[in-house]
């Protein structure tokens, strides 16, 4: 990583507004008024900074941001998570981050409270660095696609049919759209919120001849997607922030978290337009993937050659693959880093299961053998830097202590595939499969590599599993949970502690101290109504609720 001497500053308020990405308004919260939330650009090596503002104060809501995939070596606490690295930022307060651009390549960031990032907390992050071989130059950087599934209620409403009682029988949220760019469209007949007709797609433009980087990001919060362009093949060169052997496909999937890079030439004359697609399958009643509406499947948007008419809808056939078939990521063999590493022989290897059980009256997901609870009122980093390391059950916290390395044998005793996302590290990814691991890697000499995975839906009998490995180089806390928002406001998430040492020697700086100070006067006299733990408490006495530039 290069010490560039440069810092890039931004500024980003967090607050509620009525919102229309697909033509029918509801209630979101946004960055800076608008959804998707600005750019944050920087070079690779840069510095970071940037200012949140909270403005929920009309709802008594904390919010704090999560920079996704940035491994924050050099600044744990700035990662982001009320509850482990820091408290909630106070409604009519702000925090300044400042974190250095350790990795390149395509990001994002969003609210890391409750479920807030649900409700349009997102924003799209890229770190500039090197074209590392001749097959991945390009002539222009089209710049970030973000694809969600989308809900029409508001992301409060959402986390309490979530967390609603086990015997009110609730059925999961579901979502009412798919969309690319913060843009769709929506048949208006079908709902009873105001709602605009034909609200549009996103339109890119293509020059004949010329090759185009296009990063897409995964910000939804449930729905596994699956990315194509009619008449055009892609050439994948990242997963989330690693750079990989370049291979050809004409369609990719995208876990929730997940990021992939692609570079696409236009190669179909100079009159022509092409559907782009992002399909996220007919829904799990249907037999998908994903708990999602089977009449708002795939998120559209529309390429223009130099010479067509932008006015014509285009006539192109999907690619035979565009549709979703498939719940895990396409084949570990398929993808290998560009920068060759084999993982050492492990300190530990721990097996890790995934279990969707009754605590008594909630349905909650339990990892590693625990449910999570954070206490807003607590951050535990700074707890473990007082060297208190005597953590409640639910924070679910796992110590991997002085070890050097761990490996992870996931297994989903639950028919839900998840995106398992790892704070802190890029991890690798040494197999996948059903039943029990037989002890095989896949590219034993160069795994994959990346921060998010998807482990496939299991049974009680038959589990799937993922295997993953990363090296215990950290001095954090850091969570591992699914990217599924509901399942992550239903406890599902395991906190990782690693080198407790030097967690104690860490200067951590007063700005973060003082969000907890500052969360404790707030809470003394005010209700929040947290609820993602199925609780609803004043939070003085204690509250439960699962977590949560170029030059």
């Amino acid at each position: 990583m290069p010490d560039t001497g440069v810092t890039r500053y931004y500024d980003l308020t967090v607050s509620y507004q009525n919102i229309a990405p697909d033509g029918v308004q509801r209630e979101g919260i946004v960055f800076n008024g608008q959804y998707p939330g600005p750019l944050i650009e920087a070079n690779w090596g840069d510095w970071i900074s940037v200012t949140v503002h909270n403005e929920l104060g009309a709802k008594n809501e904390g919010t704090s941001v999560h920079w996704h995939g940035i491994l924050q070596k050099e600044t744990p606490w700035m990662d982001g998570v009320p509850g482990v690295t820091q408290c909630p930022i106070v409604p009519g307060q702000s925090l300044t981050y400042l974190f250095r651009a350790d990795q390149y390549g395509t990001s994002w960031y969003h609210s890391h409270y409750s479920a807030q990032y649900s409700g349009g907390a997102v924003g799209p992050m890229i770190i500039y660095g090197p074209n590392t071989t001749q097959n991945t130059q390009y002539d222009v950087d089209l710049g970030p696609i973000m694809l969600s599934d989308w809900y029409h209620q508001s992301y409060y409403d959402l986390v309490e049919q979530t967390m609603a009682p086990a015997v009110q029988h609730v059925p999961p949220p579901v979502s009412d759209n798919n969309i690319m760019n913060g843009m769709g469209t929506f048949d208006c007949s079908q709902t009873d919120l105001p709602c605009t007709p034909n609200a549009g797609v996103p339109k890119f433009k293509f020059q004949s001849g010329t090759s185009y980087r296009i990063r897409l990001i995964n910000s939804g919060s449930d729905a596994t997607q699956t990315f194509s362009i009619d008449g055009h093949t892609m050439t994948v060169i990242a997963n989330d922030y690693i750079p990989i052997n370049p291979y050809t496909a004409t369609a990719v999937t995208i876990g929730v978290g997940q990021r992939t890079d692609v570079i696409v030439t236009a190669n179909q004359g100079s009159d022509g337009a092409f559907w782009v697609r992002s399909n996220i399958g007919p829904g799990r009643k249907a037999g998908g993937c994903n708990d999602n509406n089977p009449n708002a499947q795939t998120a559209f948007g529309i390429i223009y050659y130099e010479s067509a008419d932008t006015s014509s809808v285009p006539t192109s056939t999907a690619q035979p693959d565009s549709m979703q078939t498939d719940c895990g990521n396409d084949p570990l063999s398929q993808t290998t880093p560009l920068n060759p590493s084999a993982p050492p022989t492990p300190d530990m290897t721990v097996d890790v299961p995934i279990q969707a059980l009754n605590n008594g009256t909630h349905n909650l997901f339990y990892f590693g053998g625990a449910t999570f609870r954070a206490d807003y009122n607590t951050a535990l980093l700074l707890q473990a830097n007082e060297g208190d390391f005597s953590f409640p059950p639910d924070a679910n916290v796992h110590n991997y202590g002085t070890n050097s390395s761990v490996r992870l044998v996931v297994y989903n005793h639950n028919a839900m595939p998840h995106p398992m996302h790892l704070h802190g590290h890029d991890f690798w990814v040494l197999a996948e499969g059903k039943g029990h691991w037989d002890g095989t890697v896949v590219n034993p000499q160069n795994p994959q590599l990346r921060d998010t995975q998807i482990v496939q839906g299991g049974t009680d009998g038959v589990p799937s599993y993922i295997v993953i490995q990363y090296n215990l180089d950290h001095a954090q806390i850091n969570p591992f949970h699914c990217h599924i928002s509901w399942h992550n406001s239903a406890g599902f998430n395991l906190l990782a502690l690693e080198n407790p040492a030097a967690i104690q020697a860490l200067q951590i700086p007063d700005a973060i101290k003082n969000t907890c100070t500052a969360w404790g006067t707030f809470t003394s006299g005010v209700v929040v109504d947290q609820i993602d733990s199925g609780l609803r408490k004043r939070v003085n006495l204690g509250v439960n609720g699962a977590i949560a530039m170029r030059d």
